[in-house]
């Protein structure tokens, strides 16, 4: 390119890298781009962490990985651009020194996070379909790409579930109440529990001392024996309740799956607890303990405190 013409001294001045003095849109003098435009450009380059693109001859701007997709965790660059493309991308920030230029292709679309948080507000019930399950939860697919996440604690008002597979199963179609949407974060907290009322709210008007119920065995243990009621409510039959002799062993007297008709002893609202026992006689000595904070999930399994220690089973 020609710099100069000096025709006193008949010397014409020439440079090879004049054609980056551009006289107009120059991004490093922040005449351009403008952060947070929207702008078009041509894909002419992609690279597994993201795309440069073209948006002025000579100027490229790169669109990272994590700035393609609002919902999608994008691994390769090219699973979601091609060269000589035509896109829309924003501006999302100038590094004048570095002289980089970061877009974004997300940018130009309306974030679903965000309308999701509209759509669905606290309390909102929902369904769709498990598509996956960790240690901690299960995750539920409330529409196409958005999940939401049915924490363990969140399952059951009466017992302590220690895994997902518990309560669900992956694919299966459930029910759930949105409890809080995070657009920022990106996470929606589901609860399946708060589908019904808490039955320890109401436990008083389901058991009462010395009533007698019927239920159906499900866990044996050195200290006693679990059983299932109505209104999915664990109650537990200590050693010292099943007979008024001596049992050393309590799986030669009750079974997993049997049903038996047993007799209420005692109500425990803030442990979530209710004794029972196979001997005859009234609980006229005990109390129905009801406390105001009810305490969701309590462990069953340190219901050997319930009652206090025993012999070995």
């Amino acid at each position: 390119m020609i710099l100069d013409v000096d025709r006193e001294k008949e010397r014409v001045s020439t440079g090879a890298q004049a054609e980056e003095r551009r006289p107009v849109g120059e991004p490093w003098t922040g005449s351009y781009p403008i952060r947070n435009t929207r702008i078009k450009g041509r894909v002419v380059n992609v690279m597994p962490y993201g795309a440069f693109v073209e948006i002025e001859e000579g100027i490229e701007g790169l669109v990272h990985v994590s700035e393609m997709s609002w919902t999608r965790r994008v691994t390769r660059a090219s699973d979601v651009l091609q060269v000589n493309e035509e896109i829309e991308v924003v501006v999302l920030e100038i590094q004048k020194q570095q002289k980089k230029i970061s877009l974004g292709l997300r940018q130009t679309m309306e974030n679903p996070w965000e309308v999701v948080a509209r759509k669905y507000p606290p309390g909102s019930r929902v369904a769709g379909r498990v598509r996956n399950m960790t240690s901690y939860g299960a995750f539920v697919e409330i529409q196409p790409e958005i999940d939401g996440m049915v924490h363990v604690s969140d399952m059951s008002w009466t017992r302590k579930i220690n895994n997902p597979a518990e309560m669900v199963k992956k694919g299966e179609e459930v029910e759930a109440i949105v409890l809080n949407v995070d657009a920022d974060q990106r996470r929606i907290s589901l609860g399946i529990k708060q589908l019904t009322t808490d039955p320890w709210s109401n436990i008083e008007e389901y058991f009462k001392l010395d009533q007698m119920v019927k239920g159906t065995v499900t866990k044996v243990t050195s200290f006693g024996a679990f059983v299932t009621l109505e209104h999915d409510i664990d109650g537990l039959i200590h050693v010292s309740q099943i007979s008024d002799d001596r049992v050393d062993k309590i799986k030669d007297v009750l079974e997993v799956g049997s049903e038996i008709d047993a007799r209420v002893i005692k109500v425990d609202t803030n442990e979530r607890r209710v004794g029972l026992s196979l001997k005859p006689g009234r609980a006229a000595s005990q109390q129905v303990n009801r406390a105001p904070d009810l305490k969701p999930g309590t462990d069953l399994g340190s219901m050997e405190d319930f009652f206090g220690k025993s012999h070995d089973a």
